[in-house]
């Protein structure tokens, strides 16, 4: 049952969804529900996977995957994507780790925040807009965890790096035990997808090959820049991770535009 809880103080913390009254909280729980983050993502993926899927019954492809990214930033409060951008502006216009941090810590999104955010997006839209309508549904069930697997391993091998903030209190520990709970969580609906053929073994391998990429890209960037990592960061792997992912299982594909 302490489990069960840990999941729903997760689902509660990163998204916009609704929890039982029964379980309650207490802020020492907090520590320990990064866990459950990338079965969060499963949950996200459902939401996600269910808008593409009745949207692409009737409207071609491209609307439907604009309307199932609109889904999960709605279910999800913009969380990951504010980071991301925030993340953009602080190394973007911070030439020391003080003044990023600063940055990152201002509400105003400035021009790399913008630039960037608008560039992610449209990878992550065009990508999923290509793929067949079951791969994507597919993708989307292997994305969102997986990317949040990526960010939950900064919380795993790197120090929190501000006094305070948001994520903090997910920051402050994680054992390896709970990180091999949140890789099996993880794992689960990735084996669902290799088990239907909805996906190949090679995208597949691709997927967390480009999530492993971003975790380790943006990891090192924040240990030199930073020292370490703050929620934004989170959110900037787990954006990248994702929209890497999308663009990873398109190129297993052979759509390339030489080949067209």
């Amino acid at each position: 049952m302490h489990q069960v809880r840990l999941f729903f103080i997760a689902l509660q913390f990163f998204t916009r969804l609704p929890i039982p009254a029964w379980v309650g909280f207490e802020a020492a729980w907090l520590q320990h529900a990064s866990r459950y983050f990338p079965l969060v993502g499963v949950v996200v993926a459902a939401v996600a996977a269910g808008v593409y899927y009745a949207a692409a019954l009737v409207l071609p492809a491209p609307v439907a995957a604009v309307l199932s990214t609109a889904a999960s930033i709605y279910i999800t409060g913009a969380f990951h994507e504010d980071g991301f951008a925030d993340t953009c502006d602080g190394l973007g216009g911070g030439m020391t780790k003080e003044r990023a941090l600063e940055i990152m810590k201002d509400s105003r999104v400035g021009a790399y925040g913008a630039i960037g955010i608008v560039c992610m997006l449209a990878t992550k839209l065009s990508a999923l807009a290509m793929l067949p309508p079951r791969v994507a549904v597919a993708a989307l069930f292997v994305a969102h965890p997986l990317s949040r697997l990526a960010a939950t391993a900064l919380i795993w091998k790197l120090d929190y790096v501000r006094g305070e903030g948001k994520a903090k209190p997910l920051a402050q520990q994680m054992t390896t035990a709970e990180f091999a709970i949140a890789t099996i969580t993880c794992a689960l609906p990735a084996a669902y997808v290799l088990a239907t053929n909805a996906m190949t073994p090679a995208a597949m391998l691709a997927a967390i090959i480009a999530a492993a990429l971003a975790a380790l890209w943006l990891g090192r960037l924040f240990v030199r820049r930073l020292g370490g990592y703050t929620g934004d960061c989170l959110g900037a792997v787990q954006q990248l991770a994702e929209a890497l992912i999308h663009v990873a299982v398109l190129a297993t594909l052979g759509h390339g535009a030489w080949n067209a």
